[in-house]
């Protein structure tokens, strides 16, 4: 583990202020531990540990994750959606070597990523956001939680056969779900003739199915309220891109992150990927809610 010696920290400054020196020393050891890596991530290593500035670290982060992803894969990181990429799915990156990636961003950045914390990190975005709120001495991020289909349905006001959601993952940042084109779908029996395809409006509110989801289980509201499900509707989409046919046995991963949230608007930015294929994107998904009050706890009666 890095030896993290005493830091002060200046709270919403964009600089962590560190009390330990930076050595030439120091330097020295740091270039060595990243001699495989890019010079501009080397650079951008040095000048964060001199001046703590936080602008440093998505480059830290990217730049030692290309140098263990193997070469083939490393134009991913090059994308506009790299903070989307899991570390394994997306990068095949075994256990062991992102353990190697790990201990390599607690030495450079001078943070500390524990087991229990690693479980919950499943894509270059999750990490970056917990090692921003480690440098500014901040809380971590609530850890994603997973829902299975059962607990998708029981939370859901769509149901089947017009629910696009196998199961679904609620973070801090973004919502992640998947759904299997099984064939069977009511609407591919005409759309198209002996071509079965996946509408693109179908996947549209398969995007906007998980954004009610995300309402229902991961947006945080006052205490004694509830995002009500009968409150939620589709207000507008924008900015609308298809980039691929989707046919029965493909696996959909839809991506969404909340843009602006502020009753009775929500404004999401999402996409749909096939494995590491782009399906569809679009720049703004809006939906309308309302918040109602929840049931106060019954009260024993006194005796």
């Amino acid at each position: 583990m890095p030896d993290f010696g005493q830091t002060s920290r200046v709270d919403g400054d964009k600089a962590v202020q560190w009390a330990v020196a930076f050595s030439s020393a120091d330097e020295v050891a740091l270039r060595e531990s990243l001699r495989r890596c890019s010079a501009k991530t080397i650079e951008a290593a040095v000048a964060y540990r001199k001046a703590g500035e936080i602008i440093h670290l998505p480059l830290i982060i990217l730049g030692i994750f290309e140098r263990f992803v193997e070469p083939d894969l490393r134009p991913r990181l090059a994308t506009p959606d790299t903070d989307d990429l899991r570390v394994i799915e997306d990068l095949g990156l075994d256990s062991l070597t992102m353990m190697e990636i790990v201990m390599l961003v607690e030495e450079v950045t001078q943070t500390e990523i524990a087991n229990e914390d690693l479980r919950n990190l499943a894509t270059i975005g999750d990490i970056k956001v917990f090692v921003d709120c480690r440098a500014r001495g901040l809380p971590a991020p609530p850890s994603a939680t997973n829902y299975s289909s059962d607990a998708v349905r029981g939370l859901m006001p769509i149901q089947a056969p017009f629910l696009f959601i196998d199961d679904a993952r609620i973070g801090a940042t973004q919502a992640t779900a998947t759904y299997r084109i099984t064939g069977q779908e009511f609407f591919l029996q005409g759309h198209f003739k002996d071509n079965p395809v996946m509408p693109a409006s179908i996947m549209l509110e398969a995007l906007g199915q998980l954004a009610v989801f995300y309402l229902l289980a991961g947006l945080p509201v006052p205490e004694g309220k509830a995002v009500g499900s009968g409150t939620i509707f589709f207000a507008s989409t924008d900015g609308v891109r298809c980039h691929r046919v989707c046919k029965p046995g493909d696996v959909l991963t839809l991506t969404l992150k909340p843009k602006r949230v502020k009753s009775p608007l929500a404004v999401f930015g999402g996409h749909i990927r096939v494995g590491s294929e782009k399906a569809i994107t679009v720049e703004d998904v809006t939906l309308t809610f309302g918040l109602v009050d929840t049931p106060k706890p019954e009260t024993a009666p006194q005796s």
